[in-house]
């Protein structure tokens, strides 16, 4: 069946590979924009496009943006002492949704995946490197926070690091107690 329709097959596998969509509904969206509405799926092909050449991360805070900045992060009727971390760019929508929130975000996703680098990093470069390599993680949010405490956790984690011999669990519920600030 798939012969004669490689073209096909390959857009339901890009349906597929999204977030939330299986087989049968990568069929079907495949199938709709085919034979039933050919606008939507040049519609759906040129948004992407835009998207994709317009749409990049916004120096400040991470969240996505068509400028360098950020329209929140410009915004100078936000509250910049309230500094709320999130998990991803998509969660700020969801925050922005509710019209509560009046201060600021720094998106911590990419600070989540160099910290899953750290183990590496200790295990194959020595922990020196890792000091290093925690101080400019952690530079990062502490002068977005600007928290006395934060830099108190850092503190001890670079102590942490700074033993003879590093306690990893240690070390790693430290950091998650330091990221949660």
């Amino acid at each position: 069946m798939k012969k004669g329709l490689e073209k096909f097959y390959d857009l339901v596998e890009a349906f597929e590979a999204l977030p939330s969509i299986g087989k049968k509904s990568a069929l079907r969206l495949a199938y709709h924009i085919l034979m039933n509405d050919n606008y939507l799926g040049i519609k759906i092909a040129h948004s992407i496009e835009n998207a994709l050449k317009s749409i990049k991360k916004c120096q400040e805070c991470g969240c996505m943006s068509e400028h360098e900045i950020c329209e929140i992060c410009l915004d100078d009727t936000r509250n910049a002492q309230i500094l709320c971390l999130v998990q991803s760019a998509k969660d700020i929508f969801v925050i922005e949704e509710s019209k509560q929130f009046k201060g600021k975000y720094f998106v911590i996703e990419e600070l989540e995946q160099e910290m899953k680098l750290l183990k590496n990093k200790i295990d194959n470069r020595g922990y020196i490197d890792a000091i290093e390599f925690i101080d400019n993680i952690f530079e990062k949010v502490g002068e977005i926070s600007g928290s006395d405490e934060f830099a108190d956790k850092l503190d001890y984690l670079i102590t942490l690091m700074d033993e003879d011999e590093v306690d990893f669990e240690k070390l790693q519920s430290s950091t998650a107690d330091t990221i949660a600030l």
